[in-house]
């Protein structure tokens, strides 16, 4: 259990980029608003206005993810190995290169936008399953040699440990009972609100309620192989899962993005051959291609809907093995329950 809290935690620093980004992508849309009213004769005043608002803006996402992220990449794996980041930044550049300083400024707001409200999305799905985390119980009552009872803290426990559980305790890890009985609640473990009886020789998992007596259990599993910790694995691999477009996408992002560089530039320079098109209308149909050439919205798509839903199954308690798998319920036709359990909360309201 203690190395999925700390396997979880890292993943969370991996992906926290701080304050700084948001400040400056809101300082960079103030700046671009107050540039829509400086109009007649101080184009130049605007037109520097959207120049610090599109740097400020996309800083972090287009300078430190696109061009920074190339550059590590490429000499990580010794070729050119860009990524979607950067063709909105070239986009954006390309559009204030010809005079279209306003559609630029608007080409990074929309992207970075759309990247703060994807980290928002996964930020939001990892708090969810943080406070499943928070389920399971932290310290057990060990009985010692003597027969008396200390608190001890749960990942110090050993298979065959005796424990001791009052009425109202969680269940500390997975075990058998050795004396007594109680009614517990196992609606962590199996959705199931109505409370199970137990006796002697019966199996208890860890997270689980004890309801109205007190019973001496023995531990027969290791913090790592319980049920609850099983499951809370299986949460965390949704996260690394990805759905088969998102997977498609990521793969061949880099090859994408170099034909992209390549085909961009070829167009603008046969365009007005082929076409017969000015160089102004070239180049400038040549920065509408390759935006619209970007993939970075079907990317976020499919991130932010994966994200989105696993947050919410484990708001209410619903586990899926990986985004994979909850892309497949698309596709299916009709679903089959054992029990009314499954279906309700089980309280009369």
């Amino acid at each position: 259990m203690k190395e999925i809290q700390e396997q979880h935690s890292h993943e969370n620093n991996s992906h926290d980029h701080g304050k700084m980004p948001i400040i400056l992508y809101f300082i960079g849309l103030a700046l671009s608003l107050i540039a829509l009213f400086v109009n007649g004769e101080n184009n130049l005043i605007q037109n520097t206005l959207f120049s610090i608002a599109s740097i400020s803006a996309g800083y972090h996402v287009i300078i430190l993810e696109g061009i920074g992220e190339t550059i590590e990449n490429s000499k990580r794996q010794h070729k050119f190995t860009p990524n979607s980041h950067i063709l909105m930044g070239i986009a954006a550049i390309g559009a204030s290169l010809i005079g279209n300083f306003w559609e630029g400024t608007l080409l990074v707001l929309i992207f970075s936008g759309a990247h703060f409200l994807e980290d928002y999305a996964e930020g939001r799905s990892k708090r969810e399953i943080t406070k499943l985390l928070e389920m399971n119980p932290t310290t057990a009552r060990l009985i010692m040699q003597d027969g008396n009872t200390t608190i001890v803290n749960v990942s110090e426990l050993k298979v065959g440990d005796q424990l001791q559980v009052l009425n109202g305790d969680q269940v500390p890890i997975d075990g058998v009972i050795v004396s007594g009985s109680t009614s517990i609640d196992e609606s962590s473990i199996n959705g199931e609100s109505i409370p199970k009886e137990k006796s002697k020789g019966d199996g208890v998992f860890g997270s689980t309620i004890n309801g109205t007596g007190t019973f001496t259990m023995e531990v027969t599993k290791e913090t790592n192989d319980t049920v609850f910790s099983k499951i809370l694995q299986l949460v965390n691999q949704n996260q690394e899962n990805q759905t088969k477009a998102s997977s498609i996408i990521q793969k061949f992002e880099p090859k994408y993005v170099k034909f992209v560089l390549i085909a961009i530039p070829l167009f603008i320079l046969l365009a007005p051959m082929l076409f017969d098109l000015t160089w102004s209308q070239s180049i400038y149909r040549g920065l509408v291609l390759l935006v619209a050439a970007s993939p970075c919205a079907l990317a976020a798509a499919t991130v932010s809907v994966t994200l989105s839903a696993t947050s919410n199954l484990a708001k209410r308690g619903v586990l899926s093995k990986g985004s994979a798998y909850l892309s497949q319920l698309a596709d299916i036709q009709a679903i089959a329950f054992d029990k009314t359990g499954t279906l309700t909360k089980g309280k009369p309201e």
